[in-house]
């Protein structure tokens, strides 16, 4: 085994989506949704065990024939106001239960941000490990993207002072934090709830890799992402 096992990946999947229906099963360039993070996580040469947690069948069928193993999730953490982290914790007791080794590293991947090119998940283990983190989050960088908000009627800028603009050189790099990648150890999910503390790193990824699918629209550009960066090709 590799050596930074023992490491699991997890993919919640419910089958309820507020946007667009049956989403992470929803065709993507010739496949589910689903399939291609499974298909990323199995190619990771640091990933142990690529495990999917859901309540819906379909989806449970759709991850068993590309490989994954199938967390059955109750219902009671499967509507809309359930948090990925009690997905993730209900895995961990349903292992324990199952007397498994307990992981080490648990890498949490959403399927609907598919844009993750080959090395991706083991370049972030690595550093991980490296940086001696205790969680990870993937990001791009926001390069000049000058945000707006509005509270009670006012419009105020957010991540840029209008009155002294300056040169976009100037200015602070920010950072997108796009829902690709986060890994984080055990230990801080049962203690915090949370998969972001400790010891924070940030994996970098590029701008394209921002994107992830809520609409219909959304699923247009991440295929012509996917075929332009040649992702589509056989793992």
């Amino acid at each position: 085994m590799a050596e930074l096992s023992p490491t699991i990946a997890v993919i919640p999947a419910r089958g309820g989506s507020v946007g667009l229906k049956h989403k992470n099963i929803y065709p993507v360039a010739g496949k589910p949704l689903l399939a291609w993070t499974i298909l990323q996580a199995k190619a990771s040469s640091l990933v142990e065990r690529v495990l999917v947690s859901t309540d819906d069948p379909a989806i449970a069928a759709v991850a068993e024939a590309y490989g994954a193993e199938v967390i059955r999730r109750p219902a009671g953490i499967s509507g809309n106001s359930a948090s990925s982290e009690s997905a993730i914790l209900h895995t961990l007791d349903v292992l324990a239960a199952q007397g498994d080794e307990p992981p080490v590293r648990i890498v949490f991947l959403q399927a609907t941000s598919p844009l993750r090119r080959p090395g991706d998940i083991d370049h972030a283990l690595q550093q991980f490990e490296r940086e001696g983190a205790d969680s990870l989050i993937s990001v791009t960088k926001a390069d000049d993207m000058t945000l707006w908000e509005q509270k009670t009627g006012e419009w105020s800028s957010v991540n840029f002072d209008w009155r002294s603009r300056g040169m976009r050189q100037e200015r602070q790099e920010q950072f997108i934090e796009n829902g690709s990648i986060y890994i984080f150890r055990p230990s801080l999910l049962r203690q915090t709830g949370n998969r972001i503390g400790g010891k924070l790193t940030a994996y970098q990824m590029e701008f394209w890799q921002t994107w992830e699918i809520d609409t219909l629209e959304e699923i247009e550009l991440i295929e012509f992402f996917m075929h332009k960066k040649n992702l589509t090709a056989p793992r």
